[in-house]
């Protein structure tokens, strides 16, 4: 599946408007309430701001969040510590997809093709994490990718094109290492 690219130019004033509401909010009401006891309470502030999140899905106080009503999230999906969600275009993230600390989801980037100013040259797509899919720690995954289910992303890739699910990829740019096999452990930490 191809994630189309948009061409918006710039950001409107409605939606600078909402970015400030927004940014204020976050700062007095989501990012203190560190603990996992106000889980709850962050995922409100999220669903007032437009997010649509499932009340089992993680995110941590410490996560940026440039649109809330630009996120989708599944059951147990997270967005880990320190996590930037610079999502001017939706981002996905689906049934038990994790993205982990300090990783970078950019959704937004100028066209190279003519000279960019303040008021032009913006180019969105969105960003899809389908079921299962892991970004580890200190990842870029760049506008308009697909990351495949089950697929993962290792410590400090850069994604720019879609990742086959079950596939492991790694390095900048991102490559495929290897395919994903999952082993099954009994209730004593035993493999079968």
């Amino acid at each position: 599946m191809k994630l189309q690219r948009q061409t918006p130019g710039y950001v409107s004033r409605r939606i600078k408007i909402k970015r400030a509401l927004w940014n204020i909010t976050s700062a007095i009401f989501f990012r203190p309430f560190i603990t996992k006891l106000f889980r709850p309470w962050r995922i409100a502030l999220l669903k007032l701001f437009g997010a649509d999140i499932k009340w089992d899905a993680e995110v941590y106080a410490s996560v940026r969040i440039w649109a809330p009503w630009n996120l989708c999230m599944g059951h147990r999906a997270c967005l880990g510590p320190d996590v930037i969600c610079y999502n001017q275009d939706f981002v996905t993230l689906e049934d038990d997809a994790v993205v982990s600390q300090y990783s970078y989801l950019c959704t937004a980037g100028h066209d190279t093709s003519h000279m960019n100013t303040a008021d032009s040259g913006l180019v969105v797509a969105p960003i899809v994490l389908r079921k299962k899919a892991w970004i580890g720690t200190r990842a870029f995954i760049g506008m308009g990718v697909e990351i495949g289910e089950g697929a993962v992303v290792g410590a400090t890739a850069s994604v720019y094109k879609d990742v086959e699910p079950w596939t492991v990829v790694g390095g900048n740019p991102a490559k495929s290492l290897k395919m994903r096999k999952l082993t099954k452990f009994n209730s004593r930490g035993g493999k079968f």
